[in-house]
Formats: structure tokens, sequence, C-alpha cells
């Protein structure tokens, strides 16, 4: 038995490289400094609209890169700000979008009892090349919204830095 599933294993690995599939792929991953960089310029951007908040920017997968909590931030928004990141990087959406598409009676409305999903406005994609290599997320400013155009400024902070060029 143990050898017809190595013939077997075997079998599909060899046809998956007869029919052009590369045996490996490259990803683009932010630079500490870039992803610092981001959440940064969106926690400037909340402190100029008066808010506290926490910021997050995860790489591609969802792993948390950078975390800043300003001085009064609410606990929560430590907890927050990550998963709204989190969410934006692992569906490959903005969280705002999310939240509409996942209301209740929806199609997609189960996403919500996903562990760690966090369907509120404040996650936003960050994209190099028509991909995504990382997301960010903010937490604490009044209303999603609100958080969404501080995270939208992180990205802007970046959006040339990680602009590929042939």
């Amino acid at each position: 038995m143990t050898r017809l599933l190595m013939l077997a294993a075997l079998s599909l690995a060899t046809s998956a490289q007869a029919a052009g599939a590369p045996p490996v792929f490259s990803v683009l991953q932010l630079t500490p400094e870039t992803a610092l960089a981001a959440a940064q310029a969106a926690l400037a951007h909340c402190r100029a609209a008066g808010y506290q908040v926490a910021v997050a920017v995860v790489d591609r997968t969802g792993l948390v890169q950078v975390l800043l909590r300003d001085r009064f931030a609410g606990a929560h928004t430590v907890e927050v700000a990550p998963r709204k990141a989190w969410t934006a990087a692992s569906f490959r959406v903005a969280t705002a979008a999310l939240a509409t598409e996942t209301q209740a009676g929806r199609p997609m409305s189960g996403l919500r009892h996903v562990p760690q999903v966090m369907a509120a406005g404040g996650g936003q994609v960050i994209e190099a090349a028509g991909s995504v290599i990382g997301a960010i997320g903010v937490s604490g400013a009044p209303g999603g919204e609100a958080d969404d155009a501080c995270a939208l400024a992180g990205v802007r902070a970046v959006a040339d830095a990680i602009e590929l060029r042939d």
C-alpha cells in the first residue's frame, strides 16, 4: 500500500512538472523598514486628525511585521488592528468591502464566523505589480471610515517605494 501511495505521489509531481508548472515560485515581501514606514504614516495621519489608534502591518500571509499603539489608544486596538490587517491580506480585499459582503442574509455572511476575521473598515491591502504583498490595519479612530483613511495614508506613504519598475 505504501509503495502504491509513493508511486501515485511521484506520478502527480511528474505530471505537474510536465504540464509546464514551475517547481518553485517567487513572492514579493515588504521589508521591515517599509512596513514600519507605512505604519508610522498611518499613525501620523490619525494623530493629525486627533485619533489615538493602533496600526498593524502584516506580510502577504498575514503575519505581523509591525504593530504600533499610540499613547492613549484603547486596549482593544492592539487586538483589532492586526485582525483587520490579517483579514485584508487573507481575503485580498479592503475590510470595508468585506463588511458589506458579509452582512447577515448575504451569501458570504458565514465568513464572519471564521476565527480572526474582522469585517469592519480599517484594513487595506498593500499591492505591488498587481499582487498583494501585505496589508495594514488601523483601529481606534471613530468608525471604519476614519480607520480606513489612516490605513490608506499608510499605503500611499510607501506606494512609490514598492512600485516595481521594468
